[in-house]
């Protein structure tokens, strides 16, 4: 009995480990065919490549060519995958502040819309992943370098004036909320 009991056990473990080597060896050759088409994407500009070959495409091209990085990040954002997406989208809101900080803050005509471009990149990642760190960090740095200011009123009026308060229509003012 103890025998065929350990026969049994064996065998499983060989067919877990079996069918954990088959998911390797595919996500192996899904990252050999991304590694082949990086190459050609690298060289030309195949716009039939594969994301991830967009992307790495647009991260090289980040270093030199601004123009070439921002038209294959939007292509990575125009794409179907998500967390290609995420990525791209990140990318471009460092590309845009790099790019504002290489113009010089002194000029503003030049270098404000690249740091709008990068507020709005990094709004548009934590609308869609609101717990990513990095945006929110980098978000708060574009925000120290161009603050925003709220609008509202167009003038300071100072302290509202007392007989212009109002009574609150609400039974109890004091009911907890939900």
């Amino acid at each position: 009995m103890r025998r065929i009991h350990g026969h049994v056990v064996f065998g499983t473990i060989a067919v877990t480990l079996g069918l954990l080597t088959a998911v390797e060896v595919a996500r192996l050759e899904h990252a050999k065919e991304v590694n082949a088409a990086i190459v050609p994407a690298a060289a030309s500009n195949d716009a039939t490549a594969i994301p991830e070959a967009k992307l790495v495409r647009a991260v090289t091209m980040a270093k030199s060519d601004y123009d070439g990085a921002l038209a294959g990040y939007k292509a990575v954002i125009q794409g179907e995958r998500e967390d290609l997406r995420r990525i791209a989208l990140y990318d471009l809101g460092n590309l845009d502040l790099r790019q504002a900080l290489h113009v010089g803050l002194d000029d503003e005509a030049r270098s404000l819309p690249l740091v709008e471009l990068a507020k709005q990149s990094y709004r548009n990642l934590l609308r869609r992943d609101p717990g990513d760190w990095d945006a929110r960090y980098n978000l708060e740095r574009t925000l120290r370098l161009a603050p925003e200011d709220d609008d509202d009123t167009d003038e300071d009026t100072g302290p509202p004036d007392p007989r212009e308060h109002e009574r609150s229509t609400i039974a109890d003012p004091r009911m907890d909320l939900p």
